[in-house]
């Protein structure tokens, strides 16, 4: 059946000198739809997108893709699709999806969460998730009283301590997390046990079946909020990590956060070349051309919703 928006995709993206290569990122693909993380990917929404995307672009393995890319040979419709931090369900959920559809992903691995670890934003969202009063008194962390008593509460203040917190040096970081889950625990509430991340073994086997993984630090900072040795020293001790594991160390990175000026600096741009990166994304919305920055690619989130929204935003993206 013709597809108009299939048609104008080909022409903005055409392919050789010309081409462009959109870049979907995802962090997780869950089992079923979760209340207190309304903006994730479940598998049945995971599925329509891969169909979707199936319908309009042609998903190359990634590290071909970038390859292609600096060469000035992409195909016309070029696209790659990738995961950062490395959940548990990447490997559980998002990959048999894959390769159901016979697609190929990037995983970007921060490595110091193999296995038990658990990122600041989980703590704080099963924190809050658990939390057994009407509201948080955070006068301490200059945010008042934030009423938590229903649903919509819980992610209204859950999004305002995040950002609040996000940006503070690393131990100023976890010590007012652990503030916020004793006041939880304090209310009644029990906070949940569980793996989220992927173990060495899972990521090992995710290379196995065909995907590419990628260099995302050791333990995720903000490289701007560190100083500029343990920046570098975090970048090349998480390519180090995945090295032990991999079968060849990996040359593909994104950067935490991933936004230039807010969350990476050129410098680091400098220390991801240093470390050994060949390609590196950011989560600056655009799309890679031939004259594109190979250590700055940008990135696209997927659209949540109906098949002619996503293409409509997909095509929006190639024309940025």
């Amino acid at each position: 059946m013709f597809d108009p928006i299939r048609m104008l995709t080909g022409l903005v993206s055409p392919g050789g000198q010309r081409g462009r290569l959109l870049t979907f990122y995802f962090h997780r693909v869950l089992e079923q739809p979760d209340p207190m993380q309304p903006g994730e990917m479940d598998a049945r929404l995971f599925e329509l997108t891969l169909t979707w995307i199936g319908e309009q672009f042609q998903v190359l393995h990634p590290r071909e893709a970038c390859e292609r890319l600096q060469r000035g040979d992409l195909p016309a419709r070029a696209a790659v699709i990738s995961f950062d931090d490395g959940y548990r369900d990447n490997h559980d959920v998002a990959m048999p999806i894959l390769l159901r559809h016979r697609m190929s992903a990037v995983f970007f691995i921060a490595t110091g969460y193999m296995g038990e670890g658990v990122q600041f934003n989980d703590r704080l969202r099963e924190a809050f998730r658990v939390l057994a009063a009407p509201e948080l008194d955070l006068g301490w962390a200059g945010l008042g009283r934030l009423a938590t008593a229903s649903l919509a509460d819980r992610l209204h203040a859950l999004g305002q301590v995040r950002e609040s917190v996000k940006y503070l040096e690393p131990e100023a970081r976890w010590a007012a997390v652990e503030r916020i889950e004793a006041l939880c625990v304090a209310s009644g509430g029990v906070l949940p046990s569980g793996r989220m991340m992927m173990t060495p073994q899972e990521v090992r086997q995710l290379e196995a079946c065909g995907m590419e993984i990628g260099g995302h630090t050791r333990t995720h900072p903000i490289l701007l909020a560190v100083d500029d040795t343990s920046a570098f020293a975090d970048i090349q001790s998480g390519r180090d990590d995945l090295a032990a594991v991999l079968s060849q160390p990996p040359v593909l990175f994104s950067y935490p956060n991933g936004k230039l000026g807010r969350d990476f600096g050129l410098q680091h741009v400098e220390m991801a070349r240093r470390a050994g990166f060949s390609f590196v994304f950011s989560t600056e919305r655009g799309v890679g051309t031939c004259r594109s920055d190979a250590m700055m690619l940008p990135r696209f989130m997927p659209w949540h919703g109906t098949p002619l929204k996503f293409k409509v935003q997909a095509l929006r993206a190639l024309g940025h």
